[in-house]
């Protein structure tokens, strides 16, 4: 977190985190919305996507994404309070597989990502 400037601007917030899994927070800002006045997809999806590398980068293996995906479940408003849940799918001496599950201030789903990274061996 100390590195990623783009989750600093974001507002991220490490919740918990331990060995392949992090839970992460951060409020929708005015500055974040599209030309409808919802969150735009891209900020949702890189909320996401921070989770996804913080939790396969936790076990000391420098991991680089290979693909990812994302489906919008709900819209996201200025003021939403979003958090990002992980789960560990797999865990290969070569390829991780994360679902990362986002959800706002009221339990709902707004958010279902997947992805898959490559562990380059690097530490």
């Amino acid at each position: 977190m100390k590195k990623d400037s783009f989750s600093q601007w974001m507002g991220i917030e490490i919740l918990e985190s331990e060995p392949g899994y992090v839970k992460l927070s951060m409020t929708v800002r005015e500055e974040m919305v599209n030309g409808f006045g919802i969150c735009h997809g891209g900020i949702t999806f890189s909320f996401a996507d921070s989770a996804f590398a913080f939790a396969s980068n936790s076990r000391g293996s420098i991991s680089v994404a290979l693909e990812n995906n994302i489906n919008y479940t709900k819209k996201v408003e200025v003021g939403d309070q979003l958090i990002a849940e992980t789960e560990e799918i797999q865990n290969g001496r070569t390829i991780g597989v994360y679902k990362v599950k986002v959800i706002n201030q009221n339990d709902d789903l707004v958010a279902d990502f997947r992805g898959t990274v490559f562990r380059t061996g690097r530490h």
